[in-house]
């Protein structure tokens, strides 16, 4: 029995759905089931249909909170985060957090409300033109005009965010768009023209790659968080164990490499291992993996690594050659290049180099005075350590000295182990971070490193973590001042510390108000406790350990100086 309609019948009529019906279905399609983000008049329609959804809704007290808690979900899991903001100030809010992910290849997707279409451009109640100002800081951005593209923009969206060199993508949704019907399509192939990722390295290119490090007596790999975007820490172990190649990274590829193991030179640049910056230095092939040579890396071009063949491995082509001149230029996806490399190459012994590494490691520890009477904060870090090295912990920072002591004093051994703001330095990303990370990664231990002037930034953000019932753990670096900068106004500026001093409240009282736990540290004894008791915290803690308040973070590259140009060794040697 045939089941075609007889002669004359009529088609099934197309489903028709509102926009803003289309966009939660879409973005379930897309494999959403968390989202960021505070409502307000014109995402009410998305709000009204996210009611009805299975999406995990998180509602910062600020837009900027929520955008850095979507930034870190993304860097935790390594999916796309989802951040919904209403128009005007409310979509202007998220522009630090746009830029933050930017600058750090995050995958995010912003959506955001707009006023009515035949508004735009009328001064409108809360009308920004939000797709002008966040050109400069999103991978892509557009403004939907009708109905009928809302399905098929999102699905671009996502593409564009999560191909190639991951960023941020903002959709401005006018009120009328999301309140209009529309047919509901089948998803279509996406094709953007222009648009074209080149996942294999070229062949030829690879192979004069793998000659090179054959070929060489003193390479050095540096790891940036390309590596960890692209999962290519499994071929970059292989690669380096074959060959026999020490690793040192930037602060955002840390984790790609188990600093624990034979070969690792912990992190390079301003403030990495002076054993790390040596080595460079003295390297004759330099294996760059998703890193970008930005200048806190870097120090004075003129000068940074001049005895070293430079290999660039990198998808984006426009980062290659931008800052530093490269040999031999390598356009792909780190995992699927390195997989290439790891077959190629061969093992060498290269005892006289790791010798060498090994005779630097030996005279130029990371280092602090650890016989103080005083709380040293590289101590609480080193404590923490002690305290979490054998559990899952994650661990996240602000920005400022607390930051470079985390990434020096604590060792990460896996990929996306270490959430913190890079390229664009945020203060105030540190709580909102970890809330991000700890709903991406329920029942585990996620840890906020952070300094009294970053946490100020973004405190408020401790009653989302108590509404949600959020463990976060904050380890609170206070000092008393804004520390990196106080740090460059003693040495530069004759310790002229000009509005670098502030005054903070009783931050465990603080956190007690909020219905988290609170306790304050002033003595280096009551440390390794401390952090015992806030590790048995079943809700959010803040711990205010009361910091030496003139603490440096040494080594230091200064501005200017070249890489092996440090500050800070002379006060190690003073002290052994």
């Amino acid at each position: 029995m045939s089941n075609n309609p007889s002669p004359g019948a009529s088609a099934p009529k197309p489903i028709r759905k509102p926009g803003s019906q289309i966009i939660v279905d879409t973005l379930i399609e897309q494999g959403v089931d968390t989202m960021f983000g505070y409502l307000g008049g014109v995402v009410l329609p998305i709000f009204d249909k996210i009611y009805d959804s299975p999406i995990n809704f998180v509602i910062p007290r600020h837009e900027q909170g929520g955008c850095h808690m979507a930034d870190a979900y993304a860097r935790a899991t390594g999916k796309p985060g989802v951040i919904i903001a209403t128009s005007g100030p409310g979509a202007t809010n998220l522009i630090t957090g746009l830029a933050t992910a930017m600058m750090d290849s995050v995958p995010l997707i912003a959506l955001t409300g707009q006023v009515r279409t035949d508004l735009i451009g009328n001064d409108a109640f809360q009308e920004a033109d939000i797709t002008g100002i966040t050109r400069p800081i999103t991978k892509h951005n557009v403004i939907l005009k009708d109905t009928k593209d809302v399905a098929q923009t999102l699905r671009e969206a996502f593409h564009i965010a999560t191909t190639g060199r991951p960023g941020p993508v903002l959709i401005d949704i006018p009120v009328d768009v999301a309140m209009g019907e529309a047919e509901v399509t089948p998803p279509e192939k996406i094709k953007l023209p222009g648009y074209k990722i080149r996942h294999r390295g070229h062949s030829r290119q690879v192979t004069t790659a793998a000659n090179a490090i054959n070929n060489s007596l003193r390479p050095v790999l540096y790891v940036g968080g390309g590596v960890i975007a692209s999962g290519a820490f499994d071929e970059l172990r292989m690669l380096a164990e074959k060959a026999h190649i020490p690793v040192t990274t930037t602060l955002l590829g840390l984790g790609a490499w188990d600093q624990t193991k034979e070969g690792s030179l912990d992190m390079l640049g301003m403030h990495g291992a002076a054993y790390a910056n040596y080595a460079v230095q003295d390297a004759d092939l330099l294996i760059a993996v998703g890193a970008r040579f930005e200048d806190r890396v870097t120090g004075k071009l003129k000068t940074f690594a001049t005895n070293a063949t430079t290999i660039h491995i990198d998808i984006d082509p426009s980062s290659i050659s931008k800052n530093v001149r490269v040999d031999i230029p390598v356009v792909g996806d780190a995992k699927q290049t390195l997989s290439e490399l790891a077959r190629q190459v061969e093992y060498r012994e290269r005892k006289e180099w790791f010798d060498k590494i090994a005779e630097w490691k030996e005279k130029f520890p990371l280092f602090y005075d650890r016989n103080a009477d005083t709380i040293k904060p590289q101590y609480v870090i080193e404590e923490l350590y002690n305290q979490t090295k054998d559990s899952e912990a994650t661990i996240v920072t602000g920005v400022g000295q607390h930051q470079m002591w985390a990434a020096q004093f604590y060792k990460y051994s896996r990929p996306r182990q270490l959430i913190t703001s890079g390229g664009l330095g945020t203060m105030g990303f540190g709580l909102p971070a970890a809330i991000g990370a700890q709903v991406a990664r329920p029942g585990k231990l996620v840890i906020d490193i952070d300094g009294d002037s970053s946490f100020n930034m973004t405190l408020q953000e401790l009653a989302t973590a108590v509404q949600y019932e959020l463990p976060v753990k904050v380890v609170l670096l206070n000092n008393g001042y804004m520390g990196m900068v106080r740090q460059w106004q003693e040495l530069f500026y004759n310790k002229r510390y000009s509005c670098s001093y502030l005054t903070n409240p009783n931050f465990a009282k603080l956190a007690q108000a909020f219905g988290a736990a609170g306790i304050t540290v002033e003595d280096k004894s009551a440390v390794p406790g401390a952090i015992e008791q806030m590790l048995k915290e079943t809700k959010p803690c803040v711990v205010d350990f009361r910091v030496e308040p003139e603490e440096n973070v040494w080594p230091m590259v200064p501005a200017g100086k070249s890489l092996h140009e440090m500050d800070g060794l002379d006060i190690f040697e003073s002290m052994a």
